[in-house]
């Protein structure tokens, strides 16, 4: 689950414990409200961790000496790594 869907569950959450007049029998829509919004805000948390956690980025240089010309050659290959 992303950041929407985190949100989303909080508003859900919300909305059924605070606006929701409707009462079942051996059902506390209360409890049920406050649960999704608790979820909601477990997965928001984390999926901002994973966004943005550290990123890793790998660099390789590799030096050389070009038979042909003599001339020194420098290749640096640069990779982001997102998660």
């Amino acid at each position: 689950m992303r950041i929407g869907s985190s949100i989303a569950l909080i508003v859900i959450g919300a909305i059924i414990a605070f606006a929701v007049n409707y009462h079942v029998a051996g059902i506390n829509r209360n409890l049920i409200g406050f649960i999704l919004m608790i979820a909601g805000v477990v997965l928001l948390i984390i999926s901002l961790a994973v966004a943005f956690g550290g990123r890793r980025t790998t660099t390789t240089t590799r030096s050389g000496i070009d038979p042909a010309s003599g001339e020194r050659i420098t290749q640096q290959d640069r990779r982001d790594g997102t998660y």
